[in-house]
């Protein structure tokens, strides 16, 4: 009996440590936005639009790796999506480093415009992600709130790096390429299983390009502010 009970408290701690911590977190990303309200031409230090960006991204990552569990949970579970979502993410089109050692062998400038066009990727089928869930029956409100929080800090992640990228390489012009995303028939079609596959494909690679942006930030940031002595 005593055993069991010090493992109830263990696990209520433990519930209590993560909550705490994602609160922290949340209240962290909303301390530091890229400019305060209302101001258009700001400066921010190099240093802090790393800050910021870092703790953005993580955030996202976060957010997406819990609303992709949820969603697994709920609509997921014995139709075999993993298996399928290998390799069918709209952005890999774009040519980005798996790992850490390959992100080490990029320029940081190509990096950094790598990191934009995946942002910038994610505009449109976070926008639809959005006003699909809102149409699903019987999607957790969880579900959504996410979706929600995730397409706004998307923006404001994509506006930080805007930023990075003009203090790095001043006066250079930015390039519009991004990979074009055209998967909304497919959150739209009439078959269940097709439709809830479309959904689950499209939140692991949110996850998936979440990860990644996280990774490399960290990367760059140790690289450039720190002159890679992290």
């Amino acid at each position: 009996m005593d055993n069991q009970g010090s493992s109830l408290k263990a696990g209520s701690l433990l519930l209590l440590l993560l909550l705490v911590s994602n609160l922290l977190l949340c209240k962290s990303v909303d301390s530091l936005p890229i400019c305060p309200s209302g101001a258009v031409n700001c400066e921010v230090s190099l240093r802090d639009l790393f800050d910021r960006a870092v703790i953005l991204s993580n955030y996202i990552h976060n957010l997406s790796s819990e609303m992709f569990t949820e969603f697994d949970k709920q609509y997921a579970q014995g139709r075999g999506f993993v298996t399928k979502a290998i390799n069918s993410c709209h952005t890999s089109s774009l040519s980005t480093p798996e790992d850490k050692e390959q992100a080490q062998k990029i320029h940081h400038e190509d990096l950094l415009n790598l990191i934009l066009r995946v942002l910038r990727s994610w505009n449109d089928p976070l926008y639809h992600l959005v006003s699909e869930v809102r149409g699903m029956q019987e999607a957790p409100d969880t579900i959504l709130s996410r979706a929600i929080e995730i397409e706004e800090r998307n923006k404001q992640l994509l506006e930080g790096m805007e930023k990075i990228i003009s203090q790095v390489h001043p006066g250079v012009k930015e390039n519009d390429i991004y990979s074009v995303w055209s998967g909304l028939p497919s959150l739209q079609i009439a078959d269940e299983d097709s439709r809830l596959f479309a959904f689950y494909n499209l939140l692991h690679c949110l996850r998936r390009d979440s990860h990644k942006i996280d990774n490399y930030l960290k990367l760059l940031k140790c690289r450039i502010i720190y002159d890679s002595n992290c």
